[in-house]
């Protein structure tokens, strides 16, 4: 069963873990797990082609960690800013110690990165976006569409409504979603669901069960393998109805 939590539920349980731990320790875990499904992703790293999509938020912040690490494993990191004056700063002066490199989403060849990758890291928008891509994203989405890469989204495709599940405009269509902490409702009810790809899922340590109650729950293969009957030795065609 893969049950799914509102942003203002996740929320409070990220603020109530973040008291307990220090700075930057979440995201730290969100960036090594992110790292860490970029590189199965990619199977090898040195010398791979990364393009992270990084807009002014946390998720960006993930992006930017998470590159880092690929870069000090040999791979060739550039991270594409979409508000450059906003970007998070811990991030980025990590991924330039790394050895990244970064762009600004109006330069000139920011397409043609993102259209020659080998992996494409959306961190465009986190949890809280509402509404489609703002206008500056869309070139850089529609080229990680059309692009080579594999194209794997931080928590959440952006421009997809997380509580919902609607999408309002363009939105990023990942291959590979890495969720952090808790299953988000955009991430199992269509049309978001099929934007997301494959769902994987980092525990960072939230204690949902106590948080409150789920908004979605999504049966899997097995959930439904236990609710259909089993047939006995005596059973016929009509014992399980018709």
């Amino acid at each position: 069963m893969r049950t799914a939590y509102s942003v203002e539920t996740v929320r409070a349980a990220e603020r109530e873990l973040m008291a307990r731990l220090p700075e930057g320790a979440l995201m730290q875990r969100a960036a090594a797990g992110l790292a860490a499904a970029c590189a199965d992703v990619l199977g090898r790293v040195y010398g791979s082609r990364v393009v992270l999509l990084v807009g002014s938020g946390d998720n960006g912040g993930d992006a930017l960690y998470a590159g880092a690490r690929l870069a000090r494993r040999g791979a060739g990191v550039r991270a594409v800013l979409l508000a450059p004056g906003r970007t998070h700063a811990g991030g980025l002066a990590a991924l330039r110690r790394a050895g990244g490199s970064v762009v600004s989403s109006d330069a000139g060849g920011a397409v043609g990165l993102v259209e020659q990758a080998d992996l494409v890291v959306d961190g465009i928008v986190g949890i809280g976006g509402k509404g489609g891509l703002r206008e500056a994203a869309v070139p850089l989405a529609e080229a990680a569409r059309r692009g080579r890469g594999v194209v794997v989204a931080v928590d959440l495709p952006s421009g997809v409504d997380a509580d919902t599940g609607e999408v309002r405009g363009a939105a990023v269509r990942a291959d590979v979603t890495v969720t952090f902490g808790a299953y988000k409702p955009g991430l199992l009810i269509d049309p978001a669901r099929e934007y997301a790809g494959v769902v994987r899922f980092v525990d960072i340590g939230l204690e949902m069960a106590s948080a409150g109650s789920p908004l979605v729950e999504a049966l899997q293969h097995a959930d439904v393998a236990r609710l259909l009957p089993v047939p006995g030795a005596e059973s016929d065609k009509y014992r399980r109805g018709v």
